[in-house]
């Protein structure tokens, strides 16, 4: 018989094993510092979202709903109104030139801003001499505050002394009342709010400009592409995910302009160039009676639109991620 042989790898026994296994906190107790760690660091945010997002849209809701008055904005003991402030704003007689003010408003700054701001960033993108400083100064307009940029256009195209004026007088063309006819009010904010908003779209786009490879242009540039079929190949296709961000920001801010217009032109004249916005704020403020309730509403529905706007773009871009 042959003698019998042993293994020579041994089993660890399990009771051993657990012996020699350093002791350590139960799962519960060494998840629980962590969970409060995580809720401390939320807790700022938080209160900021509550703060100065969730009560002023509950206050505004509720004020909607209300028939407020000086006394009871004090006070307090609105009687509830239901949609009667809503049914007021939507019969008013200025409520449809109003709405399509504010939808030329945004329309024609959209356009105007992201097209020119496109083609600053294409123009700044070759990298020549004194682009970054060029790059600078037309990031002024956005960086100055919005009352010193009002104030600047409402001098420029003031219809005696406006620097505009001037400039048109010597070319042989008559005076224009940028300010005060109801023909010209109108574009006269639209002009000052693209002139504000085209720095933004230049450095969004910019930026996405930045992260497109090189290697795509030279590959078509060795193809025998244009510069035109290059941008529209190459350029344009891959910086739409940008270019769709850059709009939805660029819309939220322009339906909620007021600051340029009321220093401008105040809405007038005779509304010619009131927007929600500012219909909201006269309805509030702007009468020695105001109507906190249709001017609540008639925020309300600025809100609805903008969230409205918000989930289109998350429907379009859900449908451009589904393979």
């Amino acid at each position: 018989m042959l003698p019998s042989t042993q293994s020579s790898t041994a089993v660890p026994d399990p009771g051993e094993a657990a012996k020699s296994a350093p002791p350590g906190p139960p799962p519960s107790r060494a998840r629980r510092p962590n969970r409060w760690l995580a809720w401390g660091f939320l807790a700022p945010a938080t209160l900021y979202l509550v703060a100065f997002y969730a009560y002023p849209l509950y206050r505004n809701l509720e004020l909607s709903l209300r028939e407020y008055t000086v006394r009871s904005f004090v006070q307090g003991g609105a009687p509830f109104a239901g949609l009667d402030n809503y049914r007021t704003v939507l019969t008013d007689p200025a409520f449809g030139s109003t709405l399509t003010h504010t939808l030329v408003f945004t329309g024609a700054s959209l356009v105007f801003q992201f097209t020119i701001g496109m083609a600053l960033a294409l123009f700044f993108h070759q990298h020549f001499p004194l682009s970054r400083t060029l790059r600078a100064l037309i990031l002024v307009p956005w960086l100055l505050p919005l009352i010193v940029s009002a104030s600047t256009w409402s001098w420029l195209l003031n219809s005696d002394s406006g620097l505009v004026n001037a400039a048109l007088g010597v070319v042989g063309i008559d005076q224009v009342n940028w300010l005060t006819s109801p023909g010209w009010s109108l574009a006269s904010v639209i002009i000052a709010n693209i002139w504000i908003g085209i720095p933004f779209n230049l450095v969004v786009l910019y930026s996405g400009l930045q992260a497109i490879p090189i290697e795509m242009y030279e590959a078509s540039a060795l193809d025998g592409a244009s510069s035109w079929q290059r941008f529209w190949g190459i350029t344009f296709p891959l910086l739409r995910p940008v270019s769709a961000i850059t709009l939805l920001l660029g819309l939220i801010y322009t339906l909620k302009v007021f600051d340029i217009i009321w220093i401008m032109t105040k809405g007038g004249p005779t509304n010619s160039s009131a927007t929600l916005a500012t219909w909201s704020y006269r309805l509030g403020f702007g009468n020695l009676l105001p109507e906190f309730g249709p001017g609540a509403a008639v925020g309300n529905l600025l809100i609805v639109m903008a969230l409205i706007a918000g989930l289109v773009y998350i429907r379009i871009q859900r449908r451009q991620n589904l393979p």
